[in-house]
Order: structure tokens, then C-alpha cells, then sequence
């Protein structure tokens, strides 16, 4: 049947359209069409190997719709290295899944002639390869030394124009990338590659399973950066490990994904106190953030096992003070650790929350509207209208020994650094020595620091007993 179709597609390269003309004399003049690009290919000697993939994997018929396509368009030297590498004979030994996918891998929507790629320098666009969640497989181009795609296939003729888009013939097959593929692939990761060949745990094969994996990748200025004039040897292997993980979160998180959720708490791969997962806090308030440092540069960078994110910083393994400070709803809860810190606190707070080797502790952090409420039961205006011994009582009371996750967490009596509270795991709530309750809000939970896990609490702070 194959066969059929490929001698149809051939037969259609001689037709010719016959039309009379509008003269009396009756002359008869030939108007041949322009050729579509499953035509021009079948024309050109040179790109038989990829006139056989396309009818193999089913796609003639797309590829001489309306389009319009921009094929890159591999020679036959190109396929028979390719084919060669990874041990076929014959395209037809191709599994049909990764032909098709590998050739819409070659295909782009539109119509993108080489010098719109020289205008643009460098960068990414999106194939009609199939990636996680629906999203399409990204390409990286490069015009800084002719036209390079995925820094390995070069075209080597360009801009031949079809009747539905445009054909550049390329040198190599491009294949279908990983995350550490387009990593590899894009000298701006160059410091990442290092660092994640040089640390504990085989990052790069796992980084080129299965997946899916969202990659928050730090450029080579956010590596700089973070070194500081140190070399990478110099770094823990052990410590470069749960860094890197703390870049890579499970499932593919597009930034459109996390615009339309605003803010809020995942978890990175890297693991914490009882090997529970860290925690990673977004805002697309101010572009997408993580954890209050890392901005996003470019996005949405398609593999075919998950989808990598740019940042401009690297993204250090977080503190209770990370998630404290970064969180503009709890503002008053960093403010009333500074003023209590001003005092003769029972632990010098700040310090003690920042220091990734303390702990690991349990903290219920109030919400701003926690500390509102707070202000108008003791009628005051400010929290430095409330002395600093008082502050530092009622702070001790929302702090636990030990890293206590939400499952963790039975009805009953909770003991904190300044006293007993009663929780109630089936409501969800904790209630202090006077019988104010405060509400573990269930939506944020267990957000996980190196030093301790965080629970954020509303409605009332929780007080000694009075």
C-alpha cells in the first residue's frame, strides 16, 4: 500500500494543468503548478531517504496540505548516518512512532525563511513534534556561524520555496531532544552540564529518563554568580547534588501553568529533614520567580521528557527564612522576629531560622491577617507597641521541636518551645491555653526548608496563657 501511495506522489510531480486560452485561434497553453513540498523533495535526488521516512510514517498527505510548513529537510548522507547510529538498515526499520515524531521534529508552522532566522540571532522555536502535556518539542537556532539547528544540523541550501511554505535542506537528522539534550545543545548551560555531570547521584541519566521534569536552568552568568570566584571542584558533590535537584520539579510546569495559578508552593527533587521533598515558592506578579531571587529569562523550552525554564540565579536550598521572607503574606511574621530579636529573645530568631544546619524545627507562621486581628484584640496600633519580651513569648508558642509534616500531626496535646497547644487533626485547627483557635490553612502546609517545615496558620495568632 506504501508503495502505491509513494508511486502516486510520483506521478503527481509530471501532471501538468491544460487550459485554453481565451484566444479564437485555439492555441493551447501549458501552465504547470508550483510543486508543494512532498513534490519538491520527490524531485530532488538527494532527499529520497526522506521522501521514503514521510510516506512510511503516513505523513504525504500532511505535508501537501495548505501549511504552510517550514521543512528543514534532511539529505540522504544525512540518514544514512542517522540510520547508522542507531543500528537500522532501512527507514522502514524505524519504530512508527519515533519516525513520525522525528519528522514533525523537522517541521515547523509557518512559513520561516533563513533570513527571518538571521534577524532573530538566536534562539528557540516550536516543531510539530509532540512533547508532555501537548506541548510541541522546541528547536534551538543559532545564525551566529550559518544556520544551525540544535547546534548539529546546518542547512546547507536554503529558501526553496514551495506552493504551501519553504524547504531548507539540512546535514544532519535532528533528533528528538531531551531536557539535558537542549542543555547540551545550547552553549549557555555549559556551567549547568558541568555541574550536573560532576554531582552525586548520575543527574544526567536521570535527567534523561522518562520524566516528565520541569528544569529551572541557571544560565552561565547565574553559575558565575554563584561561585563567586570559587571553581566548581570546589564544590561538594554531595551539596551540588541537592542544589541541582532543588531546579527540577516533577510533571511539566509550563509559565503558562504557573501564571494562571499566580503563586503559590511546589516541590523541587531535592530532599530535606526525613527525606521529604523541599519546597519552591512561584510569583508571576513581577514575571515568574522562584523563591523571591530566580527570575525566569526564557521559557518554556519543550523536551521530550519535560520542559526547562531559564533563571537568572541560581536557587540555593531553602530556610524557614527563605519561605518567610518570601511570602509578602507573612511580612508580619518576619517583622515581629526582627523586633523580638531587638529584645532578649529566647533564640536569636533571624539567625536561627536562616541557618540551614539549625533545627530542624516546626513552625505555624500567622498570616498578616493573623497579626491584624492580633493588634485589634490587644488594642494597638503596632507591633513595637507591644514590648519585646511579650513578642518573644507568644512567638515560642508557634514553634516545635522537630520536623512535623501535616500527616504527621494527631489530635491531642502539641508541646512548642513556650508551652502545650491542643491540635485537632480532623478540623484542622490549633487552639491555645485561653481557647483561641487558629486555623491551619490546608492549602498551605508542609512547605519544606532544610532547617524545618512550614504551617501557615489565619485568623489568630496564638497566645500564652493569660
Amino acid at each position: 500500500m506504501k508503495n502505491l501511495k509513494l508511486l502516486s506522489l510520483l506521478l503527481l510531480t509530471t501532471i501538468v494543468f491544460w487550459s485554453c486560452s481565451d484566444d479564437d485561434d485555439g492555441t493551447i497553453i501549458i501552465d504547470e503548478q508550483p510543486l508543494n513540498i512532498v513534490e519538491l523533495a520527490q524531485s530532488n535526488p538527494n532527499l529520497s531517504s526522506l521522501v521514503d521516512a514521510v510516506v512510511e510514517a503516513n505523513l504525504a498527505a500532511t505535508l501537501s496540505g495548505p501549511g504552510p510548513f517550514t521543512v528543514l529537510a534532511p539529505t540522504d548522507e544525512a540518514f544514512a548516518e542517522f540510520l547508522s547510529d542507531n543500528g537500522w538498515a532501512t527507514v522502514q526499520d524505524i519504530p512508527d512512532e519515533a519516525l513520525t515524531q522525528t519528522l514533525l521534529n523537522h517541521v515547523i508552522s509557518g512559513t520561516v525563511t533563513s533570513t527571518d532566522l538571521t534577524g532573530m540571532g538566536r534562539g528557540y522555536t516550536n516543531t510539530l513534534a509532540d512533547g508532555p502535556s501537548n506541548n510541541k518539542i522546541s528547536l534551538l537556532f543559532d545564525t551566529n556561524n550559518g544556520v544551525v539547528f540544535n547546534n548539529g544540523a546546518e542547512v546547507t541550501v536554503a529558501d526553496v520555496e514551495a506552493s504551501n511554505g519553504i524547504v531548507h535542506v539540512v546535514d544532519k537528522v535532528i533528533t528528538l531532544p531531551t531536557v539535558v539534550d537542549h542543555a547540551v545543545n545550547n552553549t549557555n548551560y555549559s556551567n549547568l552540564v558541568a555541574a550536573l555531570g560532576a554531582a552525586d547521584g548520575d543527574l544526567v541519566n536521570v535527567l534523561s529518563g522518562t520524566g516528565p521534569f520541569t528544569v529551572l536552568a541557571p544560565d552561565d552568568t547565574a553559575f558565575a554568580t554563584f561561585l563567586d570566584g570559587a571553581a566548581l571542584a570546589d564544590v561538594d558533590t554531595a551539596v551540588l547534588s541537592q542544589i541541582l535537584l532543588n531546579h527540577v520539579i516533577s510533571g511539566a510546569i509550563t509559565s503558562t501553568d504557573l501564571v494562571a495559578l499566580g503563586e503559590g508552593y511546589s516541590n523541587t527533587n531535592a530532599s530535606g529533614p526525613n527525606m521529604n521533598n523541599l519546597s519552591i515558592y512561584f510569583s508571576t506578579s513581577n514575571g515568574v520567580m522562584f523563591n523571591g531571587a530566580s527570575t525566569v529569562e526564557t521559557a518554556d523550552i519543550v523536551g521530550t521528557n519535560g520542559i526547562i525554564h531559564t533563571v537568572d540565579t541560581v536557587i540555593d536550598l531553602p530556610t524557614i527564612a527563605t519561605f518567610a521572607t518570601t511570602n509578602p503574606a507573612l511580612s508580619n511574621l518576619v517583622a515581629a522576629l526582627q523586633y523580638a530579636d531587638t529584645g532578649m529573645p529566647t533564640v536569636p530568631y533571624i539567625n536561627t531560622v536562616s541557618d540551614a544546619e539549625a533545627g530542624p524545627f516546626t513552625v505555624f507562621a500567622p498570616t498578616d491577617n493573623a497579626f491584624g486581628n492580633l493588634l485589634t484584640e490587644l488594642n494597638v496600633s503596632a507591633l513595637t507597641d507591644i514590648p519585646t519580651s511579650t513578642v518573644d513569648a507568644v512567638l515560642t508558642y508557634h514553634i516545635v521541636s522537630g520536623n512535623i509534616q501535616s500527616s504527621m500531626l494527631t489530635s491531642g496535646t502539641v508541646t512548642t518551645l513556650g508551652g502545650d497547644i491542643t491540635a485537632d487533626a480532623t478540623n484542622f485547627t490549633l487552639t491555645d491555653a485561653n481557647g483561641r483557635v487558629s486555623d491551619i490553612v490546608t492549602s498551605l502546609v508542609d512547605i519544606q526548608a532544610v532547617n524545618g517545615v512550614v504551617h501557615v496558620i489565619d485568623n489568630n495568632v496564638i497566645l500564652p496563657p493569660q
